[in-house]
């Protein structure tokens, strides 16, 4: 399992670790532990506070009315989750679970934002960062919507697949989900998937185990 210090966060990128030491007790920072499949935040709720993962891994789930779930973004350590609600105060739409056991940083977002009558170069260096991590976070949805769009179960996995293989600049590679995770990101049925991933397989196109996938063609 991944882990981090909370001064290695990508909200903190360029600052002095001593530095954001002392910062963080400014944005009411405070640690905790989330069992695996504990919500970290709920839909419906309005919450004031963004978090940062630093040890496991954080899923944004939207939950549907006829019981359908689907995972919209995953969150490894070091990335940050909820920052847009909590900046706008609005309801959550979706929820925040624990994939695995995780800790998170939770940190005031009125209290991130607000810079102090000095103009501390490190605060404006944070708010560089929160636009930079949204850049980012615009960029993993549009992924989704690209790996969602095909109409086969087939085209959606080598989409992703092939993502990954980019990501990590290797035909073998290892996916942050489960195969339910995986089936719930693509937005396809999990026993569909595991068929479509047999298939695939036989036909010499993949190779896998368990969440470790090798690209043959």
């Amino acid at each position: 399992m991944k882990h981090i210090a909370p001064t290695h966060a990508m909200l903190f990128e360029g600052i002095d670790p001593l530095d954001v030491e002392r910062m963080l007790p400014c944005f009411d920072a405070h640690e905790r532990a989330y069992d695996k499949g504990e919500t970290i935040m709920r839909a419906g709720d309005v919450t004031h506070s963004l978090g940062i993962v630093l040890d496991g891994s954080v899923n944004i789930v939207a939950n549907h009315i006829w019981g359908a779930r689907d995972i919209f973004v995953h969150a490894e350590a070091g990335q940050m989750f909820g920052e847009a609600y909590a900046v706008s105060t609005s309801k959550l739409l979706v929820d925040a679970v624990a994939a695995e056991p995780s800790r998170v940083l939770l940190l005031n977002a009125e209290k991130l934002l607000h810079v102090c009558g000095r103009s501390c170069p490190y605060h404006h260096r944070i708010i560089q960062n929160l636009v930079r991590i949204a850049a980012l976070k615009n960029i993993a949805l549009s992924r989704r919507i690209m790996h969602t769009a095909p109409k086969t179960i087939r085209e959606r996995v080598l989409s992703y697949l092939a993502e990954q293989a980019l990501e990590h600049e290797s035909h073998s590679f290892a996916i942050p989900f489960s195969r339910e995770q995986m089936a719930s990101y693509l937005g396809v049925d999990r026993s569909a998937l595991s068929a479509e991933l047999s298939k695939m397989q036989r036909d010499g196109l993949i190779r896998f185990k368990k969440n470790h996938f090798e690209l043959l063609a």
